[in-house]
């Protein structure tokens, strides 16, 4: 999947938009200020990598080995709770449930009152 494709679906999530608040790379995807995606769109080193629920990012790290790994500059701490993903040749339907999954999970760490007013717009 191009990046652009990539960068047209996080920004079709309700009010998703786009922010470089590290400098030019990660290109970041948030949600009420919370990431839920950050994309490294060089080919030299194409990648993503999106939130998740530590049981979620086991799965896939066990699923796509060297594919899917713990998220590559998170502290230990945070880890489990990013998966990094090598786009090179992974498969388009499951980034984009993967994307799906890490938005909803940046949606529902926010209480019921703010997830409410964020999908009321």
């Amino acid at each position: 999947m191009r990046a652009e494709d990539i960068k047209e679906y996080c920004l079709s999530k309700h009010k998703a938009y786009e922010t470089l608040p590290f400098g030019e790379v990660p290109i970041c995807y948030k949600l009420n200020g919370k990431i839920f995606a950050q994309l490294y769109p060089y080919e030299r080193d194409y990648k993503i990598t999106l939130k998740c629920t530590a049981d979620v990012g086991d799965f896939y790290r066990q699923i796509y080995p060297n594919k899917v790994v713990r998220g590559y500059h998170c502290p230990p701490a945070q880890q489990p709770y990013w998966n990094t993903i090598y786009l090179k040749d992974f498969p388009d339907a499951e980034l984009l449930h993967m994307i799906d999954l890490a938005y909803e999970t940046v949606l529902h760490s926010f209480s019921k009152k703010v997830q409410a007013e964020i999908m009321l717009d």
